[in-house]
């Protein structure tokens, strides 16, 4: 065969892209393939093996709708694209999702798949709800909380919070992180697939989780109502309230559901019941409604028969999963406890190797102080001995200078006493003085008396005799020459020896009174003399005692 001929023989493919929540992934798929051929060989490469809650879903005109498994896929009225895009989402969801389902891949994809239903506010959920719920998709995102690693801002680029929740609260993002924290640093030793089925334990009792809703009439003309099917039954909404349904079917109550145009029928397993009718806006979506409400009820009815050999085969190894992973959880908890604790002793002993160190530092610091400190005493000693020293020789000399001037104190007490009993004898010989002084001066003054009686009786005598003379020798008067010579040198003797008696006894006595002046006027001058020097030796006597006084 050539190679042309095997050309010829490869089959005609055409591409796809599936998009999952978080991926992408392109097929080439053969023209006869059908829905069902894409879908499994979707599964087969997500691993996926609960495949009977997915399906593919595509978007024309508007409307989303779901590839038919048992038709052709070019059959069916797909986009015209190349590749063609197709979203693998759940179509149904379950009931317990616990109990429901079974492998990590299911739960990982309904996880990101509710999740992002909540953000885009397709499903309603209290902010209380929704911080708690971020904190176990932060949980299984980053693992447990660390606080040196997990800094303020970590989740500053995560979406976790609907934008109708921030725009209720006028919180800012630190404070929206700072509460979402709060609550995961709680989830510590959680795991990633444990967080993901508690974030869906919360999700599955939300009012909205799992509702697929339609606008329908109950007659042709209005549409005032909302028809919802999940994986319990059929409920009936007000157009304004999609939490509390104004009437519902259980799956376990309907006994058949048609539809003809754009009437669909659901009739109670009681057949006195009322059979409720409503009409929808398409043929299309009659269509799809029943798709779903076949889906759901198959899956409803699954689950209150017997397993199957490979629903049993699935929870056990999903069992055998679960232990194993419990198990390899519980030691990777204790390897890292112990690693943590590892950690801990390894923070603990540096840091009690860099407080030894400080400590050692501190120490030696301290041995150099302590030595700087010694020798600095050392210097201080010497310098407290010289001054010792220099002290003591002070104290040598104060005592040499005390003793010095305590007999210069004890001479100058004799000095002054000497000085003192000096000047009481000069003082007694002052007021001798003074009293000689007027003793001489009464003296003399008697003497100037007498001297001046001596000389009046002088004068006296003289004319006395002038008047004898006149008397006896009248012509003798005018001429005294031709006196007798006897006669008159011999009265002239006699009062000649009486007047010279009396003149020598008046110069005898000028010359005593003369004489006596001059000693006092030296006496007086020696004494003015003595005088003085005794006053310069107290004055230097009193500024030496002062001078010793100060010193002392």
């Amino acid at each position: 065969m050539s190679i042309r001929g095997l050309k010829k023989k490869q089959p005609k493919t055409f591409k796809v892209k599936i998009i999952t929540v978080d991926a992408e992934m392109e097929f080439s798929c053969e023209m006869k393939w059908k829905g069902k051929d894409l879908f499994d060989l979707v599964c087969r490469a997500l691993g996926l093996r609960e495949t009977w809650f997915f399906g593919l879903q595509y978007t024309i005109k508007g409307m989303c709708t779901w590839l038919k498994m048992d038709k052709k896929v070019l059959d069916q009225e797909i986009p015209k694209e190349d590749p063609i895009s197709f979203h693998f989402l759940a179509k149904f969801y379950p009931e317990k999702v616990e109990e429901e389902l079974l492998q990590e891949i299911t739960q990982h994809l309904f996880f990101l798949q509710v999740k992002k239903q909540i953000l885009d506010e397709e499903i309603y959920c209290s902010p209380e709800a929704t911080v708690l719920l971020a904190s176990y998709a932060v949980q299984a995102k980053y693992g447990d909380y660390d606080p040196n690693f997990h800094e303020p801002g970590f989740l500053a680029h995560d979406e976790l919070l609907p934008k109708r929740v921030l725009r209720q609260y006028q919180l800012t993002a630190e404070m929206w992180e700072e509460k979402i924290t709060a609550w995961y640093a709680e989830h510590r030793g959680i795991a990633r697939d444990e967080a993901e089925m508690n974030y869906l334990k919360i999700a599955q009792d939300l009012e909205m989780y799992g509702v697929n809703y339609f606008p329908i009439a109950q007659n042709k003309n209005h549409t005032d109502l909302l028809l919802g099917v999940d994986a319990k039954g059929i409920h009936i909404y007000s157009i304004n309230n999609r939490f509390s349904p104004n009437k519902s079917f259980e799956w376990s109550a309907i006994r058949n559901i048609s539809y003809s145009e754009k009437e669909l029928t659901i009739k109670p397993l009681d057949k006195k019941a009322e059979v409720f009718k409503f009409f929808s806006s398409q043929l299309k979506v009659n269509k799809l409604i029943l798709q779903l409400c076949i889906g759901n009820h198959d899956l409803f009815m699954r689950r209150r028969k017997v397993d199957s050999i490979e629903i049993q085969q699935m929870k056990a190894q999903a069992r055998e999963e679960k232990a194993r992973k419990k198990m390899e959880n519980q030691r990777l908890a204790r390897e890292k406890q112990l690693r943590e604790e590892a950690e801990r002793a390894k923070e603990e002993l540096e840091r009690r190797l860099f407080q030894l160190e400080d400590e050692a530092r501190q120490a030696n610091e301290a041995l150099l102080r302590s030595q700087e400190a010694a020798e600095l005493l050392a210097e201080k000693a010497q310098i407290a001995e010289e001054e010792a020293k220099l002290l003591a020789q002070n104290a040598a000399e104060a005592e040499q200078e005390r003793q010095r001037l305590e007999i210069t104190a004890l001479k100058t007490k004799e000095e002054k006493r000497l000085m003192e009993q000096k000047m009481r004898e000069a003082e007694l010989i002052a007021v001798k003085l003074v009293k000689e002084s007027d003793r001489r001066a009464k003296e003399a003054e008697h003497l100037k008396q007498d001297l001046h009686e001596a000389r009046e009786a002088e004068r006296k005598a003289k004319q006395k005799l002038l008047d004898i003379t006149r008397l006896n020798y009248p012509h003798m008067v005018k001429y005294p020459q031709y006196l007798p010579t006897d006669t008159r040198d011999t009265n002239f003797d006699k009062g000649s020896i009486k007047l010279d008696l009396k003149d020598i006894d008046l110069k005898r006595l000028s010359f005593e009174i003369e004489r006596e002046r001059l000693d006092y006027l030296e006496k007086s001058r020696k004494f003015e003399d003595r005088l003085k020097e005794l006053k310069s030796e107290i004055h230097a006597l009193k500024l030496e005692e002062k001078q010793s006084g100060l010193y002392s």
